[in-house]
């Protein structure tokens, strides 16, 4: 059992849990909680640490998750595991899993894509409340512009409550080439917009299509909207301007849902 804060380990996890450039350098990042540890694709687990509590309370959850794999694993101390927690009320489980890589290219195969281009969301919550509503509506990925949140940031990680192992997402080092390859494979690509002309319930999401989704003081930089095929906007009552950026997401991706129930 681990139980001093002085442990490498433990200061290992700790750098990961505040850096990005390690997490990117070692391409993993952090899970904590039972659900995301139940949830987590065994092929991707890299390594496992849990409270003495845990262990004890939790043993055979523990075995049935790690069952066919080499992995042990590491028991901490109460005090230990506390310290090295990102959240203010652990559970006692956290784990280092592997990424996995998604490229705009895979997106694009998708028999009918259904895609978010998020453009410069600063707030990790944000960016893993649409991720994780992106999955519940269908959507067939999400790229992100190189300025935008961490997904691996672990206040996002918890924000998808799992999609993250699931949902495909890439970043995009030039926005407007990306753009450019979105339309020419023939996907509409609708800009969440206030000077949009039609509602947003009017156009037709049935054909390969992509939600256009901007910052969140600031809305769509000009030359990522102006990529864009169409604007649509959200009618507003009272004095409210705009929505959230993830509450605005979530209204199109589950319009787009409903049409293609249909």
């Amino acid at each position: 059992m681990i139980t001093s804060t002085a442990n490498v380990k433990v200061k290992r996890i700790v750098s990961l849990q505040k850096k990005r450039r390690l997490r990117e350098e070692e391409a993993v990042f952090l899970v904590e909680g039972i659900r995301m540890f139940r949830e987590v694709p065994q092929e991707r687990i890299s390594e496992v640490y849990v409270s003495d509590v845990f262990y004890r309370k939790e043993r055979e959850t523990l075995e049935r998750v790690l069952s066919g794999t080499r992995i042990k694993a590491e028991i901490l101390s109460e005090q230990v595991f506390t310290h090295l927690s990102d959240t203010k009320t652990p559970q006692g489980v956290l784990c280092i899993v592997k990424r996995r890589e998604y490229s705009l290219k895979e997106m694009l195969k998708s028999r009918c894509p259904f895609l978010l281009v998020l453009d410069n969301l600063q707030d990790p919550g944000n960016v893993g409340t649409i991720i994780r509503t992106a999955e519940g509506a269908g959507a067939t990925g999400i790229i992100l512009s190189r300025d935008s949140a961490d997904v691996y940031n672990p206040k996002t990680i918890r924000s998808t409550m799992g999609s993250v192992y699931r949902v495909p997402f890439c970043y995009a080092e030039d926005m407007q080439l990306v753009l450019d390859k979105i339309n020419g494979a023939g996907i509409c690509t609708f800009a969440a917009h206030l000077d949009g002309k039609r509602v947003y319930d009017e156009a037709d999401y049935r054909k390969p299509c992509a939600f256009l989704i901007g910052n969140e003081g600031s809305g769509l930089r000009n030359d990522v909207a102006e990529k864009a095929k169409e604007y649509i906007r959200i009618p507003m009552l009272g004095h409210v301007e705009s929505l959230n950026a993830a509450v605005a997401a979530s209204v199109l991706m589950f319009e787009a849902a409903k049409q293609r129930r249909k």
